[in-house]
């Protein structure tokens, strides 16, 4: 049993390694904000990402959309007019989500205080052409109304998201808008901008890993940072074998250099860490082999380190192969969601509109 169980983990490690080393999937993603008037901050903000890195924004303050990449500049070759009509487009949203805020405060019985209405959607694109796509929205930080591309249904987890969601889906017509921009539009975007930005999209940068502990802490983060693509596999091992308890794996974010960093945190007690062999595994497409951490260094509270072994590891070789959103500085779902969002846009009644207000 024991020799089926290694052979299985074997095969299991193999297919998953494949996978890695041979898929590639690009992500085109775009977050709304709008947010209560009368603050410090824009009342509405619009990022666009492709594959996790920022492409452009805008906001109310501004009144005007940016591009944020290099490469993402070639879209003038094809079109002299794109960023103008980006910036009319998110003119025109900006009044919509105004509209959104006061409706649902309304809804919520809400009169003061900072509020936020979000829109993240978008499309994924793997190199088999296999296609994904949805589009969530977010009130306060909690989820408020999704779209289930498959059923073309949405879900709606408050009394107050029912509302809107019984008024959008007595319009069969919006919903096959969106379909078509998810399933098709988004998806034709996505291939453009991989086509102006595939050197810099498509690039592999191996990640600089470390285990560190703070004193007296029971939790053990292992951290990877400075790698892209965007995905990685981070995994905890005890004496050989993986761990899945009491780990967290916290969410892959973005450094300022277009590059990532993840963590996670292994919650163990300090005489287990001393009977035990504990290791970090982290895997990713730019590695020939896998990354085996073996130490743990200490943050000690004057300031100071130092490195405590927690095993002697041998490297596995395998070939392998691996997007915060980026919200303008304010809430994001406080459930971690997949989504995306294009340039050309969805019909302006999905920002909660006049024909269609939440």
């Amino acid at each position: 049993m024991a020799g089926c169980s290694a052979v299985m983990k074997a095969l299991i490690f193999l297919t998953f390694s494949l996978h890695l080393s041979s898929a590639v999937t690009h992500s085109l993603q775009y977050i709304y904000t709008g947010v209560t008037p009368g603050i410090n901050f824009p009342e509405f903000t619009s990022v666009g990402q492709v594959d996790g890195q920022q492409i452009d924004y805008y906001d109310s303050k501004m009144r005007r959309v940016i591009p944020k990449t290099e490469w993402i500049q070639k879209v003038n070759a094809d079109d002299k007019d794109y960023w103008n009509t980006q910036t009319q487009i998110s003119l025109g949203d900006q009044e919509t989500y105004k509209v959104g805020v006061s409706n649902l405060m309304k809804r919520f019985n809400q009169t003061a205080g900072v509020h936020t209405w979000q829109n993240m959607y978008g499309c994924e694109l793997d190199d088999d052409g296999t296609t994904r796509g949805y589009d969530q929205y977010g009130y306060d930080g909690e989820d408020f109304i999704s779209l289930d591309l498959k059923t073309l249904t949405r879900t709606a987890p408050t009394p107050q998201a029912v509302i809107t969601k019984n008024k959008w889906d007595k319009d069969p017509g919006w919903t096959k808008s969106d379909e078509n921009y998810l399933k098709n539009t988004c998806i034709e975007w996505l291939k453009k901008y991989v086509g102006y930005g595939r050197e810099t999209l498509e690039r592999k940068v191996p990640p600089t890993a470390s285990v560190f502990q703070k004193h007296s802490s029971p939790e053990v983060v292992c951290h990877a940072t400075g790698f892209f693509p965007k995905t990685v596999m981070i995994t905890w091992q005890k004496d050989g074998e993986d761990v899945h308890e009491d780990v967290e794996l916290r969410e892959t974010v973005p450094n300022q250099d277009g590059s990532f960093q993840k963590r996670s945190v292994l919650t163990v007690s300090a005489e287990d860490l001393q009977k035990h062999t504990y290791t970090c595994v982290i895997q990713h497409s730019s590695l020939e082999k896998e990354i085996v951490l073996r130490d743990i260094r200490i943050l000690n509270p004057g300031g100071g380190s130092g490195v405590v072994p927690i095993g002697i590891i041998v490297g596995v070789a395998a070939a392998l192969l691996v997007l915060v959103a980026v919200v303008a500085g304010i809430v994001v779902w406080k459930k971690k969601n997949s989504g995306f969002k294009p340039v050309p846009p969805k019909p302006a009644s999905e920002g909660d509109s006049s024909s269609n207000n939440s």
